[in-house]
């Protein structure tokens, strides 16, 4: 049982600035369960999640970002249907944030450039496959040839891959925190559509 209430307990404008503390140490620290998101697009007959990278978080233009290959089914979802979420779970700080907004791919610009001269060597190996991720195989594979999938490529050799490069902003809309505790829950809305920061309690 916790003996100590956290001070953004019961406090809005606290528990804001906490949000985007985890979502920046969450984009700085690989071993942040904030690292790896759930993000989860669709329309009306079908909602597709999966698990991403968080590459990027930048509070003034509120977004955030992650890679992915630009012949992977959520990039033909998101062409026709950008609204979408993401989800993020801390166990040990028993804090939930459900993230609503839209998605804006990125392909082939400033943007993808910047993103591809940071991606590491062993980081673009994802892009070097030559079917696209999701493609039908009639064995088990990992999409890649054998000197790819030993790393036996150099940063030069791994330029191609950034054919299959992009780079998702997800432009923030709104955030649902939910803060688990045995002093009673707390759970809280915030609406960033609009000029001033709308900020509301929920029942947990």
């Amino acid at each position: 049982m916790e003996k100590n209430k956290p001070d953004y307990y019961n406090n809005l404008d606290k528990i804001y600035s906490k949000i985007w503390e985890l979502l920046q140490h969450g984009f700085r620290k690989k071993d942040s369960p904030f690292h790896l998101p759930v993000f989860i697009c669709g329309n009306n007959d079908k909602l597709d999640g999966r698990i991403v990278v968080l590459r990027g978080v930048e509070e003034s233009a509120k977004k955030l970002w992650f890679h992915s290959d630009i012949r992977s089914n959520k990039i033909k979802i998101i062409k026709s249907h950008p609204k979408s979420s993401l989800l993020f779970y801390d166990r040990d700080k028993k804090i939930q944030l459900r993230i609503g907004g839209n998605s804006k791919i990125n392909y082939r610009n400033d943007t993808t450039d910047i993103s591809w001269k940071k991606t590491i060597h062993m980081s673009r190996q994802c892009y070097l496959g030559n079917k696209a991720p999701g493609s039908l195989s009639d064995i088990p594979t990992s999409g890649l040839t054998e000197n790819i999938d030993n790393f036996k490529y150099t940063i030069e050799e791994s330029e191609i891959g950034f054919n299959n490069f992009c780079v998702v902003e997800f432009y923030i809309k709104s955030i649902e925190w939910l803060y688990l505790a045995a002093k009673g829950h707390r759970r809280a809305f915030f609406n960033l559509h609009k000029e001033q920061i709308e900020k509301k309690w929920l029942i947990p």
